[in-house]
């Protein structure tokens, strides 16, 4: 059975991610010319990469947003999930057109590893609230068949806690006053790298 990446969390090398960068990159350059994602063979990389880990790939183009897909839960070997996310950021994000190949060399691709999901126990907003860590937790909301999940990174562009969550709720189609007894919140970490 492989290692969970939580047992190596923030452990991943330099070169591991330059090689997942370049194996997201490469995919995106192969769908872009044939159609078709690439097959991924786990035995091609090293056993760091082969590891049980959900990952989030996210594309952006001249500084704006061009693409994001992840999984929030581990199913399969890192490798094949960071080439599986990044052929559906770049050709299966319903928010934006599939990227031409015209496109790819303009792409920065950022790929995101995640820890597992906590649980927050909280009674209330306002206790969700004081619970959150800014710039530091992804954070993801349930109710009933809503959910959506903020990647640690969107504190960039959301810093306030009660806007973040406001915004996330909007996400998930809830009202950004929703509350009710079934409100389930989690957190999680992102190892997050990019291209320079």
């Amino acid at each position: 059975m492989r290692d969970s990446i939580v047992d190596r969390s923030f452990e991943l090398s330099i070169d591991d991610q330059k090689t997942l960068l370049r194996l997201a990159r490469t995919t995106i350059e192969s769908g872009a010319q044939s159609g078709t994602a690439t097959p991924v063979n786990v035995n091609d990389y090293p056993a760091s990469l082969a590891v049980l880990a959900s990952s989030f790939v996210t594309l952006h183009k001249n500084d704006q947003l061009r693409g994001c897909i992840g999984s929030l839960s581990p199913t399969q070997a890192l490798v094949s999930d960071v080439a599986e996310h990044a052929y559906a950021a770049a050709f299966r994000d319903p928010r934006f057109p599939a990227v031409t190949e015209d496109e790819v060399p303009a792409l920065h691709i950022e790929i995101s590893v995640l820890t597992p999901q906590q649980p927050i126990d909280c009674s209330s907003e306002e206790d969700l609230l004081n619970q959150l860590n800014a710039n530091q937790d992804g954070l993801t909301i349930e109710d009933g068949h809503y959910h959506a999940t903020f990647l640690p990174s969107v504190w960039a562009q959301l810093p306030d806690k009660r806007e973040f969550l406001a915004q996330l709720k909007r996400k998930a189609g809830l009202s950004s006053d929703h509350w009710s007894h079934h409100f389930k919140a989690y957190r999680y970490h992102t190892l997050s790298f990019a291209e320079d």
